[in-house]
């Protein structure tokens, strides 16, 4: 079986962001920060828990607002937002207990304008096939991981912005973390990681919060 385009209607925008400043409280997370990202490019963010890489992530998908800086994704076609272009998978999966692995797939799939016909496909390629009619709250922490990935096939936009997607993975399982990441970006994807993890990649850039960039 070919692998599942992971693009979408809406080739991946640049990405251009600058002077973000962020605080919590009276704690200021980062200021003054520069990232310029493109197409098929893949960013790592690190840095010591607290320092504010799920915050940067949220930042970029429109979740917050920053206390000052600009964020800008371009060209994007007129009828295109950001939010369109882009999926958001976070620490938590955000899957409902109560629906089996493949109805999860194509709810999401359903909302973000994919086709729910691609989710057994998607199961197949993380390996999940043998868990789609099962129920969720079934599954271990390494299978809803599996499942949650294959929302970003059974919905294909071209920027990934995912928060430590190789929790509660196997070796194995973080193996196809690498190579699905691998595979959108050699598309012309672009991806946005914010793990503890290496994640082993050819020409990968890094931003470390906290500290210096090595």
């Amino acid at each position: 079986m070919a692998p599942l385009s992971t693009l979408g209607r809406v080739p991946a925008p640049a990405l251009a962001i600058r002077g973000l400043a962020m605080a919590r409280g009276y704690r200021t997370l980062f200021r003054d920060l520069d990232i310029d990202l493109a197409p098929g490019q893949v960013l790592q963010l690190t840095g010591p828990n607290g320092t504010g890489k799920s915050t940067l992530l949220r930042l970029i998908a429109g979740f917050l607002r920053p206390d000052a800086g600009t964020i800008r994704w371009s060209p994007l076609p007129d009828d295109a937002t950001p939010a369109e272009c882009l999926h958001y998978s976070g620490h938590h999966e955000g899957l409902r207990d109560g629906l089996t692995a493949q109805d999860n797939v194509a709810t999401l799939a359903s909302l973000l304008g994919g086709d729910p016909e691609r989710c057994a496909a998607a199961l197949a390629e993380v390996g999940a096939a043998s868990l789609a009619e099962l129920p969720v709250e079934v599954l271990s922490a390494g299978q809803r991981r599996r499942v949650a990935l294959a929302r970003l096939l059974a919905a294909p936009r071209p920027v990934w912005l995912l928060d430590e997607p190789f929790t509660a993975l196997d070796r194995d399982g973080q193996a196809l973390v690498r190579r699905l990441i691998a595979a959108h970006a050699a598309a012309g994807g672009l991806v946005i990681a914010a793990t503890h993890q290496p994640l082993d990649l050819p020409d990968l850039r890094n931003v470390t919060l906290g500290g210096a960039a090595p």
